[in-house]
C-alpha cells in the first residue's frame, strides 16, 4: 500500500550513540567531544593568566569559544562538508572578534568593514609592541586582549576541527601544546606545575571523550559477567575495563611528566620547580648575591602608557626631594655593561652598620618610612632609602653589606610586602665637599669602584677632561659633569633611544647626545672614574608624587638610574645628570645672592592682566613630567559638548537591533516549536475527531516531541511498529503507552481505511505522552527540548525544498529541460540527534 496525505518517506535518521559524563549527564558523542574540546582549550589557556594583570579576557574567550563551537555543531547537523564547517567557524570567530574589539567601525557592530579591518590590524600591531615592551604581568591593553582572545579562538578552532569535525583527537594536542609553550616562554621561569597539570588534564579528558565515543559506536561495551556476556543497557557509560585502563594510563603519564624531571638533575628543577634560586643564592645565613642586571626592564617601565603604582609610603621627612628609593647598586664596569658584583650576603642585622665614609661633623637627619609594595610588583631587591640604618621586613631577606642592599632569599620577592625603614638624610655642604678628597678613599674601597677597563673608548676620558678643565677639586669636577649633561651640553632626554651595549655605547651617546637616565648615569660614572673618582650607578625610583591623603605614590615612570660618587668624610653622594628627571641635589646648586631674596614684607605686584585660560597643574603629576609637558589637563574637552544635541539615536537603535537579533537567535527555536505545536493540535475545519485535530498532524507532533527528547524518528516503519518502538525506547508508563497506540491506530485509519472512524482526544494523547517524557527526562534533556529542539531541523528542510522548487520552476520556465518528477529524498544524515 502507498502512503497517503503527504507522508514523507526516506527521512530515517540513523542510530546515534551517547555516553555518560561523570555525574550522570548523558550526551551524544559529538556534543561530548565538542564540550571536551572547549574545556581542554580553556584549561590550556589558563596558563596565560600570569602574563597579564587581569583575567577578564579568559571569560571573553570562553564565551566566544562556546559560540564558535556551537556554530560547528549546527554546521555538522545540517550537515556541511568538513572544510565548510571549519570555514563557518572561522567566519563566526572573525565576526565575534569584530563585535568585541572593532564594533564602532563595523557595520551593524559585527560585520567587518575596511575601517574595522584597519582597526583590528592596528590593535594587533599595538599588541605585538606591548608584548615586547611590558614585563609580566603586563597591563591588559586592547592590543594584548585581542592577541589573547584571538589566539585562544584560533587554537580552539583547530582543536574542534581535529577532534570533532575530523574525529581525530590525538593531533589536537599539538595546538594545545603550542598554547602552553607560548605561556611557558613568556612567563618568568616558565609556566608552573599547576598550569601544566590543567593543560594535561584537559587533553586527557579530550582523549577519553573521543575514545569512549569510538567504543560506543561498536555497540555496548563489554562489562562484567552478565547474561550473554554483554553489559546491561544501564551499564553503558559506566566505568568499564577499557575506560578504567585509559584513566590509569593517563594518570600515570601525567604523573611521570611531573615527577621524572625532579629525579633527573641534568634536566633542571622540572615542572614543579620555581624560577630557581634567587639572587640570595640559597637559604641560611650565608650565600652569594648573583650578578643579575636589573636594567632590563627599566626602559620598559619608563615607556609604559599607564603609570601603574609600584610602591606607596609614608614618611616623617619634612622634604622628600632627596628620598630616592634605591634598589641595587651597579659597581662592576667591564667596558660593556654595568652590573652588581658577586658578593657574600648574611642575615639582616637588627641595626645596620654605619655607612662607609660618613664623618661625624656632616649634618644628617634620621627619618622613618613605612613602605607598601603593590601586589603585582615582584622585585628581588628591596627598594629603600639610602643609607638605611634599620629595616623591619617580613620574609626571607639577606643583607649585602658593601652596597647596603637587601636581597630576597630563594623565591622571596617584594610582591605585596609591607615594611619599615629608618634611614639618614645626609646634607653635606658645598664647603665640606670641596675639601673632601675622593681619590684618597680609593685604597679603602674595593677595586671594582674605581677600575677603568682598557676597552673604554679614549673619547670618554678626553671629553671628561675637557668638561672639567679649570676645576680645583673633585667636587667641582663632579658638579661640572652633572651640569654639562643636564644643562650645558645640549643633551636631549628620550626614552625611545635604544639602550645599547658594548664599549662604543657611551661614545655613541656622547656623539648623538640623545638618551635617558641609563645613558646619562653610565656616562657620568664612567667619566668620573677616568678622572680618578670612585663611582657607581644606583637603580631605583625617584621620590614619587604626593597624594592628598598624605601618602607618596611611586609609579613605573618613576623608575630611574643615577650616578653616585664617593667622597672621603661624606660617603656615597648622589648626583643628577639626567635633564628634567628627579631633583638636583641642594649641595650642587650655586649659591643664590642675597639681593635676589624677596622681602617678605613687600608684596609682589601681579603681572597678570586677565584670567589665564591655561588649566592649573595637576597636583598628582610629578615635577619631572610637568617639565616635560606630559601632564594633560584634567578638564573636559570644551568642544566635546558643542555637538551634543540629544540622545545618540544611532547607538540606541543599533543596540536595540542587536538585542532583538540576539533574542531572535536564542528564542527562535523555542517560539517556532510552540507555534508549530499549537497549529498541529488546534482543530481545523473539516478535520476528523470531535476536536477536529487531524491524526497525521497529531502523529507528527508526537514523533517530534519524542525527537526533541532524544528519540529520533524512523519514518520507514509503519505507524503500529513506530508506536511499539517509541514505547520501548521511552518507557512512558501504561497510560502514555496506551495513548501512543491509540494515536497510531487513528493514523492507520486515516491512511488506509476507506472510511476512517474518528478518534476522540488525540490532542490529549499527545500531551499525555509529552508529560510522561518530560517527567522521566533529565534536567539537561528537558532544557535542550525547550530551547534547542532537535525537530527544528525541519525549518532547514522546508527552506531547502522551497529552494529546489524555485530552481525547478526556473528551469521549466526557461524551457531548458523538462521538469523531472520529484523523488523522495533520503535525509538520514540530516536527522542526527547529536
Amino acid at each position: 500500500m502507498g502512503r497517503r496525505r503527504g507522508a514523507r518517506s526516506g527521512r530515517r535518521p540513523p542510530a546515534t550513540y551517547s555516553f555518560d559524563f561523570p555525574g550522570g549527564c548523558r550526551v551524544s558523542g559529538r556534543i561530548g567531544i565538542a564540550l571536551a574540546s572547549w574545556a581542554a582549550t580553556l584549561l590550556a589557556s589558563a596558563s596565560l593568566l600570569p602574563l597579564v594583570d587581569r583575567s577578564v579576557w579568559l571569560v571573553q574567550a570562553a564565551i566566544l569559544l562556546g559560540l564558535t563551537a556551537g556554530t560547528g555543531a549546527a554546521a555538522r547537523r545540517v550537515p556541511l562538508a568538513r572544510p565548510l564547517t571549519a570555514a563557518a567557524q572561522l567566519i563566526t570567530g572573525v565576526l565575534l572578534l569584530t563585535l568585541l574589539f572593532a564594533r564602532e567601525e563595523a557595520f551593524l557592530w559585527f560585520l567587518p568593514t575596511p575601517d574595522a579591518v584597519r582597526e583590528l590590524g592596528t590593535l594587533i600591531g599595538n599588541g605585538v609592541g606591548d608584548v615586547g615592551r611590558f614585563t609580566s604581568p603586563a597591563p591588559l591593553t586592547d592590543g594584548i586582549a585581542l592577541l589573547l582572545v584571538g589566539g585562544v579562538l584560533l587554537v580552539g578552532l583547530l582543536v574542534d576541527t581535529f577532534a570533532v569535525t575530523y574525529r581525530v583527537a590525538a593531533p589536537a594536542g599539538l595546538p594545545l601544546l603550542a598554547l602552553y609553550s607560548v605561556a611557558a616562554g613568556l612567563s618568568d621561569g616558565g609556566a608552573g606545575a599547576l598550569w601544566f597539570a590543567l593543560a594535561g588534564a584537559g587533553y586527557l579528558v579530550l582523549l577519553l571523550a573521543e575514545s569512549r565515543d569510538r567504543l560506543a559506536q561498536w555497540g555496548r561495551v563489554f562489562g562484567g559477567p552478565s547474561r550473554g556476556g554483554f553489559a546491561p543497557r544501564e551499564s553503558v557509560g559506566t566505568p568499564t575495563a577499557p575506560t578504567r585502563s585509559g584513566r590509569r594510563i593517563g594518570a600515570v603519564a601525567l604523573g611521570l611528566a611531573l615527577v621524572v624531571p625532579l629525579v633527573l638533575p641534568s634536566l633542571g628543577a622540572g615542572l614543579l620547580g620555581g624560577t630557581g634560586p634567587g639572587p640570595g643564592g640559597g637559604s641560611g645565613g650565608g650565600g652569594t648575591i648573583s650578578a643579575v642586571n636589573p636594567l632590563v626592564s627599566l626602559q620598559n617601565s619608563l615607556n609604559q602608557p599607564e603609570n601603574r603604582e609600584v610602591l606607596k609610603y609614608r614618611t616623617n621627612a619634612a622634604d622628600t626631594d632627596d628620598l630616592y628609593l634605591r634598589i641595587v647598586s651597579l659597581d662592576e664596569f667591564d667596558g660593556t655593561s654595568w652590573k652588581p658584583a658577586s658578593r657574600n650576603v648574611s642575615e639582616v642585622p637588627e641595626r645596620l652598620p654605619p655607612p662607609p665614609g660618613l664623618a661625624a661633623e656632616v649634618p644628617f637627619t634620621e627619618v622613618s618610612t613605612n613602605i607598601s609594595a603593590a601586589g603585582w610588583y615582584a622585585q628581588d631587591w628591596l627598594p629603600m632609602p639610602y643609607p638605611a640604618t634599620r629595616v623591619e621586613v617580613p620574609g626571607d631577606w639577606r643583607f649585602e653589606p658593601v652596597n647596603r642592599t637587601l636581597v630576597g632569599d630563594g623565591a622571596q620577592n617584594t610582591r605585596g610586602v609591607q615594611y619599615s625603614v629608618d634611614s639618614l638624610l645626609v646634607r653635606p655642604g658645598a664647603a665640606q665637599l670641596s675639601v673632601a678628597d675622593s681619590a684618597a678613599a680609593a685604597p679603602t674601597l674595593p677595586d671594582e669602584f674605581s677600575s677603568v677597563p682598557d676597552s673604554l673608548p679614549a673619547v670618554v676620558e678626553r671629553t671628561a677632561r675637557q668638561v672639567t678643565r679649570g676645576a680645583d677639586n673633585d667636587y667641582e669636577r663632579a658638579v661640572r659633569l652633572q651640569d654639562w649633561f643636564a644643562q650645558e651640553g645640549g643633551f636631549v632626554y628620550d626614552t625611545q633611544v635604544r639602550a645599547g651595549s658594548g664599549s662604543e655605547a657611551i661614545a655613541r651617546f656622547l656623539r648623538d647626545k640623545e638618551g635617558f637616565c641609563i645613558h646619562f648615569s653610565f656616562a657620568m660614572a664612567s667619566m668620573a672614574r677616568t678622572l680618578g673618582m670612585p663611582s657607581r650607578v644606583a637603580v631605583g625610583f625617584t621620590p614619587g608624587t604626593a597624594k592628598s591623603s598624605g601618602e607618596m605614590s611611586v609609579g613605573l615612570r618613576d623608575a630611574h638610574a643615577w650616578p653616585e660618587l664617593f667622597f672621603e668624610g661624606i660617603g656615597w653622594t648622589r648626583f643628577e645628570p639626567t635633564p628634567n628627571r628627579g631633583s638636583v641635589p641642594e649641595y650642587t646648586r650655586p649659591d643664590v645672592p642675597d639681593s635676589e631674596v624677596d622681602d617678605p614684607e613687600q608684596p609682589e605686584e601681579s603681572v597678570s592682566e586677565a584670567p589665564s585660560t591655561r588649566p592649573s597643574d595637576n597636583p598628582d603629576c610629578p615635577r619631572a613630567e610637568r617639565a616635560l609637558g606630559e601632564c594633560g589637563s584634567e578638564e573636559p574637552d570644551a568642544g566635546a559638548a558643542a555637538g551634543s544635541g540629544g540622545p545618540p539615536w544611532g547607538t540606541l537603535l543599533g543596540t536595540a537591533g542587536a538585542l532583538l537579533l540576539l533574542a531572535a537567535v536564542v528564542l527562535g527555536p523555542l517560539v517556532w516549536r510552540r507555534r508549530v505545536r499549537g497549529l498541529r493540535l488546534t482543530p481545523a475545519g473539516g478535520g476528523a475527531g470531535p476536536r477536529g485535530v487531524p491524526p497525521l498532524a497529531a502523529w507528527q507532533e508526537l514523533t517530534d516531541t519524542a525527537w526533541d527528547h532524544g528519540i529520533p524518528p524512523d519514518e520507514a516503519l509503519t505507524p503500529r511498529r513506530a508506536a511499539v518502538r517509541l514505547v520501548e525506547l521511552a518507557d512512558p508508563g501504561p497510560e502514555a503507552a496506551e495513548a501512543v497506540h491509540r494515536l497510531a491506530g487513528a493514523v492507520e485509519q486515516e491512511l488506509y481505511a476507506p472510511r476512517p472512524v474518528p478518534v476522540a482526544g488525540l490532542a490529549e494523547d499527545v500531551e499525555r505522552f509529552r508529560a510522561a517524557l518530560h517527567a522521566r527526562a533529565s534536567r539537561r534533556t528537558r532544557l535542550r527540548a525547550l530551547l534547542l529542539p532537535r525537530s527544528a531541523i525541519r525549518v532547514t528542510w522546508a527552506a531547502s525544498d522551497g529552494w529546489e522548487r524555485l530552481r525547478e520552476r526556473g528551469r521549466s520556465a526557461a524551457g531548458r529541460l523538462p521538469r523531472p518528477p520529484r523523488l523522495p529524498r533520503f535525509r538520514g544524515r540530516d536527522a542526527r540527534s547529536g
